[in-house]
């Protein structure tokens, strides 16, 4: 592909496949989409058709509404959500279905409806709805044929790719719920039915804060009670945003603190590499590890956990925390509406079972450690590809 001088932007796209030359046309919608109304399906019976809805397959029926390749757009409810249906389908009341007219490529539509914000074009001020007079009316450009068929086939292989990428990790996430399932004893047992060999000792009941030394936790400090602002570049805060499952996100919360307001901030209370952080409200519950021991400033509805060495490791904490006896309990000590959060005073009536041999907390922590890292690297790829196609969406189009 190459890019096109900026002089002739307005008329092509600034990325383009070789050969491509002409001009891109302006159009509406309702030139080269057919958009068609969904309808009720409970007077079908049982079979192998399937039924969308906004939020996608609903279940089957025994008729089809349409043999063609469309495209599903909300009419109410979900209306920023485009998506690809395969014929032969059935689609509810809900759920608008675009089938493209003559020499006018599926996927380069595709691709066109999911550039598009609908949300500007919501006509409600309750649930956010669609009208086909408002799809049709919406503006777009339109280049010959057989550039859409290249261009819709480079963004069907990329959707492909980034597909497989989801369904691998959304296997792996599953694999680890399981192993946290029969890894840590159920309520009242003292045993996990899974176990590494060599190891056959009960495991014993603690309070939470036995086994660790300290909470770091500075929920309530920000850059202005010191004197000071945050930087653009410097010490990376870690917020309730920053810290996900496994993994730090430096992207999903981008506030840094220099030099000055690193020392003045964290003097004597630095972060260490492997040390557990937990999220405590918006979201509750997320935890993740300090990844070196470059310096971070620990910020907003997050705290950090120093472990007494004989006791506990840091890997061990970390999926401790993770497990669904524990984090039961945690819920339970939450307080709040939707927004739950957990207190340092809550944390420490924390009941844990946990087992005394440090030598099988490292083998534990060890184990969903390295799952961990390869379910935050098939999540950086997964952020990666979006973040390419969305460029690509941004430079491929007029």
């Amino acid at each position: 592909m190459a890019k096109i001088d900026d002089s002739v932007k307005k008329k092509v796209p600034e990325l383009r496949f070789p050969g491509f030359t002409d001009d891109w046309e302006e159009r509406k919608l309702a030139d080269f989409i057919d958009v068609k109304s969904g309808k009720d399906y409970k007077h079908l019976n049982s079979g192998s058709i399937p039924v969308y809805g906004t939020g996608g397959y609903m279940l089957s029926v025994d008729r089809a509404l349409s043999d063609i390749d469309a495209i599903g757009i909300g009419r109410k409810g979900t209306i920023d959500k485009p998506y690809l249906l395969k014929a032969p389908f059935w689609t509810v009341d809900t759920l608008f279905y675009a089938v493209p007219k003559q020499n006018i490529d599926l996927q380069f539509s595709l691709s066109i409806f999911k550039k598009i914000n609908w949300k500007k074009f919501d006509e409600s001020t309750g649930v956010p709805s669609l009208s086909k007079t408002v799809i049709n009316s919406v503006g777009a450009s339109v280049p010959s044929y057989e550039e859409q068929q290249k261009i819709g086939s480079f963004f069907q292989q990329l959707d492909e790719t980034i597909a497989l990428h989801q369904r691998k990790l959304d296997l792996l996430k599953e694999q680890k719920k399981g192993y946290l399932q029969k890894m840590f004893p159920k309520n009242g047992a003292k045993v996990p039915e899974l176990r590494f060999a060599g190891f056959a000792d009960a495991w014993e009941d603690r309070k939470f804060f036995e086994s660790i030394a300290s909470t770091i936790d500075f929920r309530g400090r920000t850059p202005k009670k010191l004197g000071m602002d945050w930087s653009e570049s410097g010490y990376l805060a870690l917020s309730a945003l920053n810290v996900k499952n496994g993994y730090i996100d430096p992207l999903a919360d981008a506030h840094y603190g220099d030099e000055n307001l690193y020392k003045k901030w964290m003097s004597g209370k630095e972060l260490k590499k492997g040390q557990v952080l937990f999220t405590t409200e918006a979201p509750m519950g997320n935890v993740a590890q300090v990844p070196d021991n470059n310096g971070y400033i620990l910020s907003q509805r997050t705290v950090a956990f120093e472990t007494k060495e004989d006791m506990m490791t840091n890997d061990f904490l970390a999926v401790l925390l993770k497990s669904p006896l524990v984090f039961n309990n945690l819920s339970a000590l939450s307080s709040g509406g939707t927004a739950k959060g957990v207190s340092q005073k809550s944390l420490k009536g924390l009941s844990i079972t946990v087992p005394f041999d440090i030598d099988e907390q490292q083998k534990i922590g060890s184990f969903f450690k390295q799952l961990d890292d390869t379910i935050a690297l098939h999540q950086r790829k997964l952020d990666l590809l979006k973040e390419q196609k969305k460029g690509f969406l941004q430079k491929m189009f007029v």
